[in-house]
């Protein structure tokens, strides 16, 4: 009878473990979460620094206020180069692995250049004179006539979109375009010998004009960011930029071989290469 009931309880022991098993064999199995996708939605600020190689492809001219003929013309193009650096901010919206977006950035700029162009002197056309200043009743030829272009970009800024696909959920190379803005200064100084009237050794005259412009154009471009730790991302970025055309007119006390005075003017393109580095903070 002992040995009878001891192999009920064995069995019942065997049997209850095996229930037990099989219970647990169909509960889920918990494992650690995969950690989160990195996510481009979100507001962001940051800053950059870089170097801009920008262009003024200008054209001077020198004028006979009095008759108004065409003295004398001349195309130039010359470099504004210099160091830049500025803030930029914008938003992000990512559906699925492609990222929209606008930014907007401001740009203090030490871009300048300077041409010089000269309006040859006598003698010409079997004369004393020369193209834009009269000789000296044969005291002296015309004296040539240069003119020195100085211009800088000042500042400037962009307003643009943003658009591109993660190559991984934390590298972003995009293209972007939009408006472009910035303050273009010019100084234009002319100089020359007035020789006429038998005046020897002839007086010295020069003029000066200056002015600044702010100017919108466009931009388009191309760049890769890509996050760095946490909230921090950073990025490379280059961008052509179109500021349109400044231009200006002044008098002179350059006495032309007609007896009026000369007048300049100058036209000036201004475009630009930007290329760029920079850190965004991203808020989430």
């Amino acid at each position: 009878m002992l040995r009878m009931r001891g192999r009920t309880l064995l069995a019942c022991i065997v049997g209850s473990g095996l229930s037990t098993a099989a219970y647990a064999a169909d509960l889920p199995v918990y494992t650690k979460a995969p950690p989160p996708v990195y996510s481009w939605t979100g507001f962001y600020v940051g800053g950059n620094v870089g170097y801009s190689w920008g262009n003024s492809d200008s054209t001077v001219s020198f004028i006979d206020s009095k008759t108004g003929a065409m003295l004398y013309s001349a195309d130039q193009g010359f470099a504004l180069d210099g160091v830049i650096g500025g803030a930029q901010f914008g938003y992000n919206y990512q559906i699925k692995n492609w990222v929209l977006g606008i930014e907007a950035d401001i740009q203090a700029s030490g871009e300048k250049g300077q041409t010089t162009q000269t309006c040859p002197g006598g003698p010409t056309g079997g004369s004393l004179n020369g193209l834009c200043v009269e000789g000296g009743d044969s005291t002296g030829f015309g004296s040539p006539v240069p003119d020195t272009l100085s211009e800088a970009i000042n500042w400037f800024g962009t307003l643009r979109a943003r658009v591109g696909p993660t190559v991984t959920p934390t590298l972003l190379p995009y293209v972007t375009g939009g408006l472009a803005y910035g303050e273009i200064s010019t100084t234009d100084t002319v100089s020359a010998i007035n020789l006429g009237g038998n005046n020897p050794p002839g007086v010295p005259v020069s003029a000066s004009y200056s002015n600044s412009t702010t100017k919108v154009g466009w931009t388009a471009g191309a760049g890769l960011e890509g996050v760095i730790s946490g909230r921090w991302t950073a990025k490379i970025e280059y961008l052509y930029m179109d500021l349109g055309n400044v231009s200006g007119a002044f008098s002179t006390p350059i006495i032309a071989p007609s007896g009026g005075l000369v007048s300049t003017s100058y036209n000036s393109h201004i475009t630009d290469n930007i290329l760029r580095v920079g850190v965004n903070y991203r808020f989430w």
